[in-house]
Order: structure tokens, then sequence, then C-alpha cells
């Protein structure tokens, strides 16, 4: 992908300036400023902080000499990814992007993880999950990619 498109950030505050957050939780693709071209999934992040509900905006501009890893969609090799990062496994990528494994589908992973379920279980009940979208930015390089466009409170 190297059109220029709109990307959504759901938080408690407008975020003008966005930073690589290392602490918390390991989530699905490791630390960094995490995005989606869905503005109403990033609604859904914004009204799950405390305190004021805010969506920001910004222009993301691929950048081909970064290392990009993009997901199209829930594969093996997403899931081996994203049970990696939330391990807390470090990657080599500049900005990753693709499917979010939102609570639901964490569970399952965990029962995969757990033995309680098998890989073919979980592919089962993973694919009647809505289509979802994050992209990571976890370098400061990748940041040069974004600029901030507008913010506006729910």
């Amino acid at each position: 992908m190297n059109e220029t498109q709109i990307i959504f950030h759901g938080s408690n505050v407008v975020v003008e300036r966005p930073k690589i957050i290392i602490m918390g939780a390991y989530k699905d693709f490791g630390y960094g400023f995490y995005c989606t071209r869905f503005e109403k999934q990033a609604r859904k992040w914004a009204t799950s902080k405390h305190g004021e509900s805010v969506v920001s905006a910004f222009r993301y501009s691929p950048d081909q000499s970064l290392n990009i890893c993009v997901f199209e969609e829930m594969t093996e090799e997403w899931l081996d990814f994203v049970i990696s990062c939330r391990k807390g496994e470090p990657h080599e990528y500049d900005i990753v992007e693709g499917p979010m494994a939102d609570d639901q589908i964490w569970d399952y992973i965990e029962d995969l993880a757990d033995g309680i379920i098998t890989r073919e279980a979980f592919w089962v009940l993973a694919k009647f999950k809505r289509p979802t979208h994050q992209i990571v930015f976890c370098t400061t390089e990748s940041l040069r990619t974004v600029k901030f466009e507008r913010s506006y409170k729910l």
C-alpha cells in the first residue's frame, strides 16, 4: 500500500504528537502507537478509556524504506505473531498492520496456548468475528509517516 490514508487513534486525550508507549500489558503487535483505518473502532477504543473520549485523526503516508509487516487477514502466521507479541517477545518491524485480536479472540488464543482448544477449534471460533484493523508504529522512525490532522471529543 503506497497511498496516503486517514487513520484514527482512540484515547482519553488529544494526541497531536504520537509517541511509542512502552508500558502496560503486551499487545497484539507489541509496544507502539496504535491506530486503525476504521473510525468506528477508534471511537470504541476512546470510550473504553477513563476520563474524556477523544478520537485523533492522522494522515498516514507509507514509507517503503521502513520494515513493514502486513497481515491481510487472520492466518497461522498472524496467530503465531500475536501469541509471540502477547508474551512480550520483541520483533524487528517498524510498522505492523493487520486484524486485531479483541478480547474474545484473545480468550480463544489463551485457550489455544493453554491446550484447552486446538488450532482447528480456534479458527472455527475466530471466523465469525467482525472485521477489525490495527496499525502500530513501533519505532521513532515510523512516526515520521503520520501527521496529525484533527481530533474531536465524543
